[in-house]
């Protein structure tokens, strides 16, 4: 299933209403992502500081815990939204936390409160990853 641009631009619109929800007093840095599923829903998530760094959670991870918990197994798509002057993508865990779950062709797009700032493919932006598939059957 690749995802049409009003799939897209309804991933965006659910992780910008994510990143409203963030917990992040520390940095004062919001993120919120969107997932879609194998099943066409989206599951969103913000990031979530703690006191005790790093024990806090990134946006990606909380969408994740949803996808999962809503019985998902296929990441199909992502948005990543955050305000900065150079677009925000996935850290380099959040990379491969998506990895667990979605193919290196999977989209994965970056936008701030106004535009999507770049669109990238998991496989672009974590190259010759290391994935379930590599631990055999």
């Amino acid at each position: 299933m690749t995802p049409d641009d009003s799939t897209m631009a309804a991933l965006v619109a659910a992780a910008r209403q994510a990143r409203e929800s963030a917990y992040a007093p520390y940095s004062r840095f919001l993120v919120g992502a969107a997932l879609l599923d194998e099943h066409g829903r989206i599951h969103a998530g913000c990031n979530i500081e703690n006191a005790a760094y790093p024990q806090g959670q990134c946006a990606e991870a909380t969408a994740i815990g949803h996808l999962v918990l809503a019985g998902g197994t296929r990441i199909v798509a992502a948005v990543v939204v955050g305000v900065a002057a150079a677009p925000v993508t996935p850290c380099g865990g959040c990379r491969q936390r998506l990895r667990e779950f979605a193919a290196d062709d999977a989209p994965v797009w970056v936008a701030d409160l106004d535009q999507v700032r770049a669109r990238f493919t998991l496989g672009q932006l974590l190259p010759a990853s290391f994935g379930p598939a590599h631990l055999g059957p």
